[in-house]
């Protein structure tokens, strides 16, 4: 049963959200309220109505455990070599990461989309800081619909309007770059990444009609401010 106190320390951790994008725990607690289980189901529905996608369901393959040394150790230029050098350039662990249960449809879409979350950064370029991260979940709500994704997009910019309105372009950038990637791309949700660590990066974003320089041409504004390997982790 929900209490007063429930809903104030739920506030609060969204209020700090807010001021401090970076928060990983708040901004992970606040996705359990953006996205209860009535949600879940719907947005497992929508997921299931599109044949890649539903296939996920069926496989349900995971990152799982990552032995980065192995990954590094692979040759440049390789998905498994590109995501091990942005996870060390960003100091991120991901054994830190909750190690979600997928007992039931809807908690394998948020254990997918947790692990895949930097993966994804990798296929699409966006960088590590906060307009990248928006980029990232603009490129999330458009192949996905996932209502946290929206719900940090609103954060972002309600960060920005409050603490940060001189990022307001770069950021702006970023988001239309996103939504802009994730209409264009086949569905990337339920990949096997673990299956193309060997495989070279720019043949992993054709097979998922990831055409960055194509976006970049149209948008070419976008390009200098917010395209890199790197990104830093947040949940999806």
């Amino acid at each position: 049963m929900r209490t007063p106190f429930s809903y104030v320390r739920e506030a609060w951790k969204v209020a700090r959200a807010l001021r401090d994008p970076y928060r990983l725990q708040d901004i992970l607690d606040v996705a359990r309220l953006l996205a209860p289980p009535s949600t879940m189901r719907k947005l497992v529905d929508r997921l299931m109505q599109s044949p890649t996608t539903a296939q996920a369901f069926v496989e349900r393959p995971r990152v799982g455990k990552l032995a980065l040394d192995t990954l590094q150790s692979l040759p440049e230029g390789t998905l498994g070599r590109a995501f091990a050098d942005h996870l060390k350039d960003n100091g991120l662990d991901p054994s830190k990461l909750p190690n979600l249960q997928a007992h039931t449809h809807e908690d394998y879409v948020r254990a997918h989309l947790l692990e895949s979350h930097d993966i994804w950064h990798v296929l699409t370029g966006f960088r590590s800081d906060v307009a990248g991260e928006l980029g990232i979940q603009a490129f999330s709500l458009a192949q996905v619909g996932s209502p946290f994704a929206l719900g940090i997009l609103a954060g972002g910019l309600t960060n920005t309007l409050l603490y940060a309105f001189a990022e307001r372009d770069v950021r702006m950038q970023a988001i239309t770059r996103g939504w802009v990637l994730g209409h264009m791309a086949l569905p990337v949700f339920g990949a096997p990444w673990r299956d193309m660590w060997e495989h070279p990066l720019e043949e992993v974003r054709q097979r998922f009609g990831l055409d960055l320089d194509a976006v970049d041409a149209v948008l070419p504004a976008l390009a200098p401010p917010v395209r890199t390997h790197a990104a830093r982790r947040v949940a999806a």
